[in-house]
């Protein structure tokens, strides 16, 4: 995970604390939303993946609000990203290079079903 944070930190011009935040988030929507079967297969193929995600098992929301947020797909998932300090761009750029590290580690044939199968993703990817 520690490369993934480094190369979005670079790419989309945020520092590391933020891009774990990010993945963390990210991360934490697939594993809600995603089909288990698939997501599982993702999570194991990307080291540190699990682990990030029990860090932060607040999944970037807080309190009542974040909590329902949290609960609301991507909307929920968007509305985190931009709650935790990303604009659009920079949201759109986190996550397609959390769904190409996926597609290396994991398959892209396994990556792009699991995002077919959440409404709205694929238009962020």
């Amino acid at each position: 995970m520690d490369q993934l944070i480094a190369t979005i930190a670079d790419k989309v011009g945020i520092d590391a604390e933020l891009a774990k935040k990010a993945v963390s988030i990210i991360l934490s929507f697939l594993n809600k939303d995603g089909p288990q079967d698939l997501v599982q297969q993702v999570m194991q193929a990307m080291p540190g993946a699990s682990e990030l995600i029990e860090a932060d098992d607040d999944g970037g929301g807080g309190g009542l609000l974040g909590g329902l947020v949290g609960n609301m797909g991507a909307m929920g998932a968007l509305n985190q990203l931009t709650s935790a300090g990303l604009d659009m761009g920079q949201v759109t750029g986190v996550t397609r290079e959390v769904i190409s590290y996926a597609k290396e580690h994991a398959g892209e044939d396994v990556v792009d079903e699991i995002v077919g199968s959440i409404p709205g993703l694929s238009q962020v990817v």
